[in-house]
């Protein structure tokens, strides 16, 4: 597969995978599974099972496994045939659905902020206008 092939691929792909990962990780609809792993993540006695529980709550821990599922179901390769592809292809799927994720927490981030900004604008006007 010619190099820009894969580059689109590989950007392509990362974005199922940072969807996945995020869904997971950070919202609501799966926030008791979430907990319940915090839990055990944080209560189990081997390191082990606490480490199991604890990738269900870091997108980044997430990620790896969410990548190698992908990998395993496109098949997907970057720069060598065979385990060398397989191997770059997932690090570099986790690398740039980590970005995207990123990219995302910061623009919530941003949103929130105006939010805040914007109800704090309307209360101190609000008072404002009270006191005329």
């Amino acid at each position: 597969m010619p190099l820009h092939r894969q580059f689109a691929y590989l950007f392509l792909l990362a974005l199922p995978i940072a969807c996945v990962s995020w869904t997971i990780t950070h919202e609501e609809v799966f926030r008791e599974p979430r907990e319940w792993c915090k839990g055990k993540s944080q209560a189990c006695r081997p390191i082990a099972v606490r480490k199991f529980f604890y990738l269900f709550t870091c997108e980044y821990c997430f990620s790896h496994y969410v990548a190698a599922f992908f990998l395993i179901v496109t098949r997907f390769q970057t720069l060598y045939d065979g385990w060398r592809g397989y191997l770059i292809a997932w690090f570099a799927l986790v690398w740039v659905a980590n970005v995207y994720m990123s990219f995302f927490n910061r623009l919530r981030l941003d949103i929130k902020h105006e939010n805040v900004s914007i109800a704090t604008d309307e209360i101190v006007k609000e008072k404002v206008e009270a006191q005329r």
